[in-house]
Formats: C-alpha cells, structure tokens, sequence
C-alpha cells in the first residue's frame, strides 16, 4: 500500500469514528416528520403525535452494526427530542436523545441523529423523552436482526410480529401535564393499548409453523401481563440478551421492558385471543388482539384467558427464573463464552431510594430525597465544555438520605471501566421500573423489604439476565450489577414517566482523562447548542 494510499484509508476511519459510525457497515436511511393529529385509541378524539402520519410511529428495522441515520422534522409547537430505548449509543452518548445530552430540537426545524446498532440483536423501542410528549404518541418499535453469519440459538420461525402494549390516557398530554404542573397526582390509565388499538388488531400464520412474538411495554405507568389462549410461549430473547428457553403461560412485562418469545400453532383452525392486562390491581383493565389461523372462519371464544393472582410474589418467582443463555453467541459482551461478572471487583456501590415528596408545596418525585431539575445546559455540553456551575459531583448522593425533599441536578461520577452495584430500594405500595442508558446490567436479585450487604451471598454471580430496563416491587428492592465500560454521560431514570418528568431520575457521568476516538467520538458537526453553550 502507498503512503498516500494509505493516509487516505486512516483519514477515512478517523472521520467515520468522528461521526460514530462504521464506514464498512450499511446505511439505512430514515426521513420523519413528527406532527400533531386526531387519533380516537379509546374511541375518544384526542390530540396525538404522529411520525410521518402514523401512530404508532413506523418500526426502524435493521441487522447488527448497521449505521441508523435519522432525520426528524420537528412540526409540533413545543421542543422535542427523541430517545432509543436500550440502542446502545456506543461512544456516542451525543446521540442519546434526552435532556442532559442533547437541546432539544426547536419547533418547526430538522435535527438528525447518526448511531449504530453496534453489537446488538434483539427487541427495543423508541419514544419522546421531552415533556410528557410520550403519552401522546410518538413511539414505535426498534429491531435488531442478527446477521447470516451469526446464528440464533433457536430455530428461526415463519416470521415474527410485533406487539406494543402500553396504558393510555383520553386526557390531553398537556392537560395531565398541566396538572402534574400545579402539583396534583397522576390518575390512573382509562386503558390499554396492543399496536395503538384496544382489541382489533390481527396475527395471522399457518397451522404447525412457529412465529416470534416480540413484546415492548411503550406505557407509561403500568406493568402488563401478556398470554395467548390455548397457546404456550417459550421465552427467547429479553432487551438482547437470548435466555434459557423455559416454557410460560404468561409473562410480566413491566414499562420501558422488552422481550420476544416463540409461539407454534399446534390448535385447531379458529382464532384465538392474545390478551394483555394491567398487573398488581384486584380488577384488571384488558386489551385484546387476535392470534387468526389462516384459512379458519371461527372467531375467538370467550372467556378469556386468566392472568396470574396480582399479588407481587407470583411475579418475582418468575422473574428469577429467567436465565441468560450462556451458550449462545449472538452479540454479547464477549462472543467466544459467558461474561464471568462474578469474578469482577465491585469499585463502587450506588443505593437508590425512591423518593416522593414536596418542593416549594408541589409534589415532587426523587432519588435519595433529591428531585432532578434539568439544566437550561445539557450535562454533555457543560462537561465538553468545561462549562461551570451546571452539576457538581460532590453533592449528589448515593445512599438513601433523611430529611424533606430537596430540587438538585444528581451527577454520579464514575471511571471509566468502574463496574458499580447499584441497589434500587422501593419503600412505597407501587411497582416501580428503572432504565439505564447507554449500557445493559445483570439483574443479579429482587428481595422483599430492605436490601442489606449480608444479601450479597443470595446474588445470582453466574447466569443472571443481562438487560437495560428492570422492576422494582413494592416494598422490596432489586440489585444490578453493571460494567460502565461506555464513555459519556448517560441517563438513569424511573420508566413510570409521570416520576421521571417531575424528577426521579439521576445521571452517571462515565469517564477518564483520555481522549480518543477509540473510547469516545467527538462532538458531532451538527450538535445544538443552548443554554450557556449556545454561543459555542
């Protein structure tokens, strides 16, 4: 290879790292424009938001690695921004799409965000991190195929579909938001939603073929149970991580989670309900859709399929029965064998308590009795800029503390390569759920009461569930451990959006004192700028 040859294929790498994408991957392509417009879900005319006219918004689909460019028109009144939840933004938490990486996108102009499916297959979702934006609307499906050279652990089926199940308002989003505003609670769901309808949607296959049945719970409140009538479903895939394949009658699905099992058509030729109801409540709200045999003209027969007792403990028995697959060698942290987690240190542990109270007469929700305020400067910006006064690392809290709840912008501070136990603590009667940004964790154990260090010999150290999004019950706390091997600032926050938009949420600030392209890309060519950054 020449010199000049050679010097323009390192220039060509070097500005596909700057841009944080792979120049030898595909491209695909998306053009949306995000609207306002008359959607009747409930049967109510209600304002909703719409992607290019649709709603749910369209599914991304893609293969592993491949480059995602997304341009977004934003058409609404009101700044907007886009989140993609569990897409790894690997070295690029630019793209991350909330409020402390991003500015939001202005009404009535163009942003577009450039990431890639970076070593991921499985099920995600995405969906509006501005406001309360995500209960109008505005989310759909993410999908992320293997490549012909990688193979499932299973047999790939006839084909698959997608199901988003999720709770809805007929109130306006900025109704509840004003309400939220002036300091009143959130009320509850008037229903639930399978691919934006209550009961009309369809599933159509052939008798004695297998069809994949991928799962996202886009609500905003409630955790869902799903089951199909006279069918049984063997659980595959959870956030991207394939799992041991045991054999379920139903599944929770708690907000912000994600997961794919497979179905095999062994009735009788009719159709069949596929069922989804709220969990944890004595009455349960349903939503219906239909599992049709092809070739069958006898409608689905009542009653319907009986979900599981709404007591919390037949819900963690079965979440401690999913199992990573160890053997399978989709896209993982190491392709050749299992993560041996257990044999890595703990450099930091993080308690989080969920906290709820009152600032300034107003009800507030936290962390450690701190309620997240967003800066008019994202964290990403002040941190690349070295702008001061936005966060400070010395005062965020990471043991629960006593005292009235107080209005704070938490910043963890981390390094690089830190692998941390974060323990969530619930101390209040709902089901809670937690997402992290920009990285996936072992779920390692659920406990009743008070988490405790002496709890740390009951922690599964071998095979637990490698995910992005978990459930906290009530009065009981969950243990993660996660490897912050992701430079950037990354979010932390409740998936129950009502706490999330009046501040239960925290960031952790992965970092070390190098720069490279390697570790990080630079800040991309078409970044918005506000706050104290807007005249950078």
């Amino acid at each position: 290879m020449g010199r000049i040859t050679f010097l323009y294929f390192v220039g060509i790498l070097a500005l596909s790292s700057i841009f944080g994408v792979d120049a030898e991957s595909p491209y695909r392509y998306y053009d949306w424009e995000v609207t306002y417009g008359t959607i009747s879900p409930l049967g109510v005319p209600q304002r909703g938001i719409l992607i290019n006219g649709q709603f749910p918004g369209p599914t991304i689909e893609c293969d592993t690695n491949d480059n995602v460019i997304i341009s977004i028109r934003n058409s609404l009144d009101e700044p907007f921004l886009m989140t993609w939840n569990g897409v790894w933004q690997r070295k690029v938490s630019w793209q991350d799409g909330v409020l402390g990486t991003n500015c939001p996108i202005p009404p009535h102009s163009n942003w577009t965000y450039t990431m890639q499916a970076k070593d991921q297959i499985g099920t995600y979702m995405y969906f509006p991190s501005t406001e309360l934006h995500r209960l109008a609307g505005g989310f759909g499906a993410f999908i992320i195929n293997k490549r012909s050279v990688i193979a499932l652990p299973y047999t790939e089926s006839a084909a698959a579909f997608t199901l988003l199940v999720g709770d809805w308002y007929k109130t306006d989003h900025k109704e509840l938001q004003k309400k939220l505003d002036n300091g009143e609670s959130m009320p509850m769901p008037d229903g639930l939603l399978i691919n934006g309808d209550p009961s009309n949607t369809v599933f159509s296959g052939e008798a004695g073929k297998t069809y994949l049945f991928r799962v996202a719970n886009v609500g905003t409140m409630t955790s869902i149970n799903i089951r199909i009538q006279g069918h049984m479903m063997k659980l595959v895939e959870i956030e991207g991580s394939h799992v041991l394949q045991e054999i379920y009658e139903s599944l929770d699905v708690h907000p912000g989670q994600s997961l794919a099992f497979l179905v095999t058509l062994h009735g009788s030729a009719k159709d069949y309900y596929i069922v989804a109801s709220t969990r944890f409540d004595r009455t349960s709200i349903d939503a219906t859709a239909i599992l049709h045999y092809n070739g069958s003209d006898i409608g689905p027969s009542h009653p319907l399929p009986v979900g599981p007792t709404y007591q919390v403990h037949w819900s963690m028995k079965q979440a401690r029965t999913f199992r990573w697959n160890l053997t399978a060698n989709a896209a993982r942290p190491n392709p050749q064998g299992s993560y041996r987690y257990g044999g890595i240190q703990v450099t930091k542990t993080i308690v989080l308590e969920n906290s709820v109270g009152e600032v300034n007469g107003k009800l507030r929700y936290g962390v450690n009795n701190v309620s997240y305020v967003n800066p008019d400067t994202p964290l990403k910006l002040a941190d690349y800029y070295g702008i001061p006064g936005v966060f400070d690392l010395n005062t965020s809290r990471d043991q629960p503390t006593p005292g009235p709840m107080i209005s704070g912008t938490t910043v963890y501070g981390t390094e690089l390569h830190d692998f941390a136990e974060i323990i969530f603590q619930n101390n209040e009667t709902d089901t809670q759920s937690w997402h992290l940004d920009g990285h996936n964790f072992f779920v390692v154990a659920f406990g009743a009461g008070t988490w405790s260090p002496d709890v740390r010999r009951k922690y599964n150290m071998v095979d637990a569930v490698w995910r992005s999004t978990v459930q906290v019950y009530r009065n009981s706390w969950t243990a993660i451990l996660v490897s912050l091997d992701n430079k950037g600032m990354w979010n932390l926050r409740s998936a129950i959006w009502h706490r999330q938009y009046l501040g239960q949420e925290v960031y952790i600030r992965v970092w070390n004192d190098e720069k490279s392209l390697f570790t990080e890309s630079d800040i991309p060519p078409n970044a918005l700028k506000c706050g104290k950054a807007a005249n950078l």
